[in-house]
């Protein structure tokens, strides 16, 4: 809370109130503030006459104010850091390392793709496109620790000049899809530097028939400096990792794909009212209990229940939402670490980690083959910066490489393929994502005449708990029938981005959108006060 006065007032001095109370400013806004409910009343009260700042913490009750001078405030902001959301801070701090990769992910893309001796053939273009995934893998390996040693990878490729290090690059490939013990044994006398290189595993690395073109000293010097010396990657945030190359597409594959970028709000506009604010909820219940033995047995059950949890993403793109799902869920399941720990460093553990959820728990069917293995990486990277996360919590290091999870993110139409053949309906817990943004005119001719699902959301304001979201799954029709039976078990939502609140968002076939929309309506009225999104079964 922050009370405001003119220039030259004192901000010590007893004012008169309205009431014929003397009050000094600090204690003018503790009033204001005893007048709030509880849960509302602020920890800090600041009181300013544009010359100076005092600072009150209200959990030292009877402390003395903490005073900025208007003269030091450009040495002594941070003590006003108190003000800053700091998780706003740090996401705006992710966009804009994000963005900035983007543009170095898109330097590098050029000037690659200008070697190759036809670049618009379909081998080249899938070749640059996981060339590129696999040299940010590396660029983020580096910087994040993930290699062992950081600038492992910038310390290997300068020994190599522009007309070798084509050569050195198909060589480093080979050795991170290769255990040690199916390496080379004199390699270390060879090539020490090679050989210090990890086993990846996870099938990154696993294609050996790309098509990877020469190297020029652009190429170099962009990659060595701008994209490694001059770069931090692990600062990236893994949920707009698929963001960031986007400037390696070219509009028209971007558009025709149907490639959307949501940003991490929109997200949590949706996956908070649809899963996250009820297992946040759950957790803080226990958490209240006081019975440590009945908190110690509540807390690995709720971890076990997170740990059984299934998503799929039907049209994933780049991996937004099941990246940024996978991430909370980690930061819940740290959180019953945390709990659990109780302060305490550990030396070991009766179980092989202390981390069980995994992105084995995350499913995605996505058209474009490129999307797919941006969202499996970035994935990984959400592991690994989440797996850092919980050392700090217990204390001791944990194993990131070999990979020995994968997310099952499948290249397919989700539209034309069965969904059962990605993950089964009794397994499924959650259907989520962000359908293709390109509307009709822009579909591929192959694809017109394919029935698009379409969808409804609306924020109902008459549902008991405000802000609830309702999302309501229509209809789904394509070549297979997903079922004829109750659809995907307990959960079934399809979603769309929040552009619109408050309005319908509905796409697919404009006759039968009106059959359907005037259907919903009615069953809406019929159904306005229900607490659960409605659940359809679908036939064909």
């Amino acid at each position: 809370m922050i009370e405001q006065k003119s220039i030259n007032k004192s901000l010590t001095a007893a004012i008169r109130q309205s009431d014929g109370s003397m009050l000094t400013p600090f204690e003018q806004a503790k009033r204001y503030s005893s007048e709030l409910p509880y849960s509302k009343r602020p920890r800090w009260i600041v009181t300013s006459n544009f010359q100076s700042f005092y600072i009150y913490d209200m959990e030292k009750p009877g402390g003395d104010p903490e005073i900025i001078h208007l003269e030091d405030l450009e040495k002594e902001y941070y003590r006003l850091q108190f003000l800053v959301d700091e998780g706003n801070t740090n996401l705006q701090r992710e966009m804009e390392v994000s963005i900035a990769a983007g543009e170095i992910v898109g330097l590098l893309y050029d000037a690659l793709a200008k070697q190759y001796v036809d670049p618009t053939t379909e081998r080249a273009m899938k070749s640059l496109n996981i060339l590129c995934v696999r040299i940010v893998f590396c660029l983020y390996a580096e910087d994040a620790g993930i290699f062992g040693q950081h600038g492992m990878f910038h310390d290997y490729l300068e020994e190599f000049d522009a007309r070798k290090m084509r050569k050195a690059m198909i060589e480093l490939f080979q050795i991170l899809d290769t255990k040690p013990e199916d390496r080379d044994p004199y390699l270390k006398d060879d090539n020490p530097q090679l050989a210090a290189f990890p086993y990846v595993n996870g099938g990154l690395f696993a294609n050996e028939d790309i098509e990877i073109p020469p190297f020029t000293e652009e190429i170099r010097n962009l990659l060595l400096e701008k994209a490694s010396a001059d770069f931090d990657w692990s600062e990236i945030s893994p949920t707009i990792f698929g963001a960031v190359f986007e400037s390696t597409l070219n509009p028209e594959t971007r558009r025709s794909g149907g490639m959307h970028y949501t940003s991490i709000e929109n997200i949590h506009k949706v996956i908070d009212p649809l899963f996250l604010d009820d297992l946040k909820n759950e957790l803080k219940e226990i958490q209240r209990i006081t019975v440590q033995k009945t908190k110690d047995k509540k807390l690995r059950d709720f971890q076990t229940k997170l740990s059984n949890l299934r998503w799929l993403d039907p049209a994933s793109g780049s991996g937004n939402f099941l990246t940024e799902t996978y991430i909370s869920i980690r930061r819940l399941e740290n959180e019953v670490v945390k709990a659990l720990q109780r302060g305490q460093i550990t030396f070991g553990f009766n179980e092989s980690s202390p981390i069980h959820v995994s992105i084995d728990q995350f499913y995605g069917i996505e058209i474009n083959d490129f999307a797919v293995t941006v969202a499996k990486t970035a994935l990984w990277i959400a592991e690994s910066q989440m797996m850092k996360e919980t050392e700090d919590i217990v204390h001791m290091n944990l194993d990131f490489l070999p990979l020995t999870t994968n997310a099952f993110i499948v290249e397919g139409n989700s539209l034309q393929s069965d969904w059962e053949g990605v993950v089964p309906k009794n397994q499924v817990s959650y259907i989520m994502g962000n359908p293709p943004f390109v509307g009709y005119p822009c579909r591929a001719k192959n694809r017109k005449t394919i029935f698009y699902p379409f969808m409804l959301m609306k924020k109902v304001n008459h549902i008991r708990q405000p802000g609830k979201l309702i999302m309501l799954l229509v209809g789904i029709l394509k070549q297979h029938s997903l079922c004829r039976e109750r659809l995907f078990g307990q959960h079934l939502y399809q979603l769309i981005p929040l552009r619109r609140e408050n309005r319908w968002q509905v796409s697919g076939n404009r006759y039968m959108t009106v059959l359907v929309f005037i259907l919903i309506l009615l069953i809406v009225l019929l159904y306005g006060t229900a607490k659960q999104a409605l659940r359809l079964t679908c036939t064909v």
